[in-house]
């Protein structure tokens, strides 16, 4: 059958087409952007003029990262620092409008890098300029009935920049954890090293009730609070460790009944220490009268393996693993800066080990890493930015570290699989001897460069890798059935972002 068909017939159709087929041309020509820091630091954070596109040309000589999506694992809480006191005390210290700058670039992920997790101090830490709990009282003294109870130092410098904070992202994550007890509270009527009285397990579960109940009063909502920070460290200035069976006893008894009787629904988060000792949440895990109020555990990694947290994960999936606290640190004056391998470790190698989160230490401090304590106080613990004065004088490696996940990749995202170093990998290649025969080469280890992939609410896909090899400069990767090759100088972390 033959039609005939008039001009506006015609251009009718032609607009049916087009419409129709655009979409499907868009699809195809599906494009990367990409953010570049380099080892020179001649980019920073820089988003690059170019865009690449996937297309169905393959090397095949190359080993490509597969990303995945239909492979999904753990959502993300979000990436971030330690807001401690000392860094609340630099940034209050600011005039209003350096203030608010400094907090729509940290905090705002269109304008700035999106940070969206921050750790507090219950209490201080060693990056305090001096030792105070809530409840200080003098030597001799007690208080069971928590009379004295008082935010007042916070008041002063970390709950109004929170406040500040919350405007500019109210849904940030926020957890928060303590030093030490009061030291009325302790064995040692010290700060420093001790442990909690067998008869203070009650009031000092009721000092975590009075926390997180007073700070929602002033706005802020406590997601979820660690027990203690590294529970096994007695050297710090504040500090206090428990055992294991001792951290079970108190939340199986005290915190975790009192929580529910109060209808407190912060989330409790055992351990907080390095990843040499998995058996120490798995200890707590052990004992289904505590294990039932905690939600997961959180690491740092000064010592131990990062693969400990799966070891964690694999024993018990029905709880969460966390990051909470890794120093890393740069001389600014330095012409180059390690990014590569940092990312490598603090981004990569933590989510692809089940952590919902990657919380660096600490947000702020001025040039000479100031405030801390004293008798163990971090006197080298730079801040991600240093602020001197009214000015940021710079933007540290633990900046750039967590921006280039932060910014791109929002709380309620999904990592998804994507091929690591270490697996297996397989390429189809013609036959030598044969043309037009393809045979398959199984490669047991792909040797691709370090990197890990999340789906964000947007579906978009992110890519981070780093290029901690000196040689290699150019990627391969492979979506949904195509290919693109991509340029990444030695050295140099790269984030790339295109639609799922």
């Amino acid at each position: 059958m033959r039609l005939n068909l008039d001009l506006t017939d015609k251009l009718r159709l032609m607009a049916i087409f087009f419409s129709v087929t655009t979409p499907l041309l868009w699809v195809s020509a599906q494009t990367i952007e990409s953010f570049v820091t380099k080892a020179d630091k001649s980019e920073l954070l820089k988003e690059q003029p170019e865009t690449s596109v996937f297309s169905i040309d393959k090397n095949d000589r190359q080993n490509y990262i597969v990303v995945d999506p239909q492979q999904r694992f753990q959502p993300i809480e979000g990436f971030g620092f330690a807001l401690t006191g000392g860094s609340a005390q630099h940034i209050i210290a600011m005039s209003e409008p350096e203030r608010y700058k400094l907090l729509r670039e940290l905090f705002d992920s269109s304008e700035g890098i999106g940070i969206s997790c921050i750790r507090l101090t219950l209490g201080a830490s060693d990056l305090n300029s001096f030792v105070f709990s809530y409840d200080d009282m003098p030597v001799g003294e007690a208080d069971f009935e928590l009379k004295h109870f008082s935010l007042a130092q916070d008041l002063k410098d970390v709950i109004p920049v929170m406040k500040e904070i919350l405007k500019i992202n109210p849904d940030i994550e926020i957890i928060s954890s303590p030093w030490s007890a009061p030291a009325w509270m302790k064995t040692n009527g010290d700060s420093h090293g001790g442990k909690l009285r067998k008869d203070c397990y009650d009031v000092y579960a009721r000092y975590f009730v009075r926390y997180v109940e007073e700070m929602k009063q002033h706005g802020i909502n406590v997601r979820a609070v660690t027990i203690q920070n590294e529970s096994l460290n007695s050297g710090n200035t504040p500090s206090m460790p428990w055992t294991p069976d001792e951290q079970a006893e108190f939340i199986k008894n005290y915190l975790g009944p009192l929580f529910v009787k109060s209808g407190i629904e912060t989330k409790i988060i055992i351990f907080d220490h390095n990843t040499d000792r998995p058996d120490y949440p798995l200890t707590i895990y052990n004992d289904p009268a505590a294990a039932k109020y905690v939600v997961g555990s959180a690491f740092h990694n000064y010592r131990g393996d990062l693969s400990a947290m799966s070891f964690v994960h694999e024993s018990r999936p029905d709880k969460h693993v966390y990051f909470t606290e890794q120093m890393t640190i740069n001389n600014p004056a330095d012409k180059e800066m390690a990014i590569a391998p940092a990312v490598a470790r603090l981004i990569i190698g933590i989510t692809r080990n089940w952590s919902r989160n990657v919380v660096l230490w600490n947000l702020a401090a001025n040039s000479e890493n100031e405030p801390h304590t004293d008798n163990g106080g971090c006197t080298m613990c730079q801040g991600a930015v240093t602020i001197d004065g009214d000015s940021v004088t710079s933007r540290n490696i633990a900046y750039y570290v967590i921006a280039h996940a932060s910014k791109f990749v929002p709380v309620g995202s999904v990592r998804i699989s994507s091929t690591a170093p270490w697996d297996r990998t397989i390429a189809l290649c013609e036959d030598e001897q044969a043309p037009r025969v393809f045979r398959a080469n199984v490669i047991e280890h792909s040797n691709v460069l370090p990197n890990v992939a999340f789906l964000t609410p947007e579906s978009k896909i992110v890519l981070v890798v780093a290029n901690d090899s000196w040689s290699r400069r150019k990627l391969y990767i492979q979506y949904n059935g195509k290919f693109v090759e991509l340029n990444i100088t030695p050295g140099s972390v790269a984030t790339y972002i295109w639609e799922a």
